[in-house]
């Protein structure tokens, strides 16, 4: 087994973090990573509380491994989230975004292990200052939201910067045991992957969505801001290249219905759904068109990866899908990068 810092701070067999990707990674995927020896995540930010607990539930009902929660800093409900967080006994709460000081703070003075993402060197620093456990350092080949500097530039960035005060997972192009001693090699505990725990058996998105995944090659993803105003990388679809051409008022009536739509499926109030959007826009900076389009992504993720809908929804992704050619189990997943790895780390040992 490989022994890393992240190994012993989460207790894992091997030290793969799975992502929590809205509306995909459910009870299901999370419990079967945790079950597998790495650090299975849930994406709390599209459940409501009700679902949210419920999932943590069966998480809990499914595996005895340690798990972690993904969180909104801005949801409106945060205190409420990270009460349940803390009566439940969650492992680690990572964050959608940038966190809040406070919510970490919260966190940590429960017992509650924390995980926010960076994609720059002086954001590891400011986390490292707030007291974060954990840090991932996503380059700009990661899936989603996602930065501009090269996942290669980056990792050791942040690990020099972290020093080795708490474990550093590299993500952005990462799916397999040469990718994790890649990882190791730049100083990094450990791996986090999104896109290659999307394409398992264990994962809920339709078959006919993970086909089209399967069929994407490295060259087929772009890194776009028409879909909520952030920069995110996901499958360059003729639905992407549409959302580009629109106009600021077509997007801003597709937002107010969209936004109306994710109040109905995730049970949040007009008065939430606005707080919510002025919480983004004081923590965010982001501009009223911008909040606009944000209402856009929620459910054009849904469309897809729940739905079905490859004509009307995005697909979030990493450039490494151009290297994923199969649907594994995630045990078998899990299996194949420790097994890969330990004859990656004795093929470099040969070379000394």
């Amino acid at each position: 087994m490989i022994r890393t810092a992240a190994t012993e701070l989460f207790d894992l067999r091997v030290p793969v973090v799975q992502t929590g990707m809205g509306w995909v990674a459910g009870a299901r995927l999370c419990a079967a990573t945790s079950e597998a020896g790495g650090l299975g995540v849930l994406a709390a930010a599209t459940m409501d509380l009700d679902q949210l607990q419920s999932q943590v539930t069966e998480v809990k009902r499914r595996t005895k491994g340690p798990f972690g929660v993904n969180l909104r800093s801005d949801a409106s409900d945060l205190d409420a989230r990270i009460d349940l967080l803390v009566k439940e006994q969650v492992t680690v709460a990572s964050f959608a975004g940038a966190p809040s000081r406070q919510g970490m703070q919260r966190l940590k003075d429960a017992g509650v292990l924390t995980m926010p993402k960076v994609g720059m060197k002086r954001h590891a620093e400011k986390m490292i200052d707030w007291g974060a456990d954990a840090i991932i350092a996503q380059g700009g080949e990661g899936g989603g939201h996602t930065g501009s500097v090269p996942t290669t530039s980056l990792l050791p960035e942040v690990v020099d910067a972290v020093a080795g005060r708490v474990p550093v997972f590299g993500a952005g192009g990462f799916c397999d045991g040469r990718g994790l001693v890649a990882a190791l090699s730049f100083g990094a505990d450990g791996i986090a992957m999104g896109t290659r725990f999307l394409l398992t058996q264990e994962s809920t998105v339709p078959d006919s969505v993970k086909q089209h995944y399967l069929g994407t090659r490295s060259s087929g993803t772009v890194r776009t801001t028409a879909i909520d105003g952030h920069p995110q990388r996901v499958v360059n679809t003729p639905f992407i290249h549409k959302l580009e051409q629109a106009g600021p008022l077509r997007r801003l009536i597709a937002a107010v219905g969209h936004a109306l739509a994710l109040k109905a499926v995730t049970g949040t109030s007009l008065v939430d759904l606005f707080r919510e959007a002025l919480a983004m826009r004081a923590s965010q900076g982001l501009s009223w068109p911008q909040l606009a389009m944000a209402a856009n992504a929620p459910m054009y993720t849904r469309a897809t990866m729940v739905a079905g809908d490859l004509r009307a929804g995005i697909l979030p992704t990493g450039t490494v899908v151009g290297r994923i050619d199969g649907l594994p189990s995630v045990a078998e997943l899990l299996a194949a990068i420790e097994r890969d790895a330990e004859a990656a780390l004795a093929r470099l040992g040969g070379l000394t």
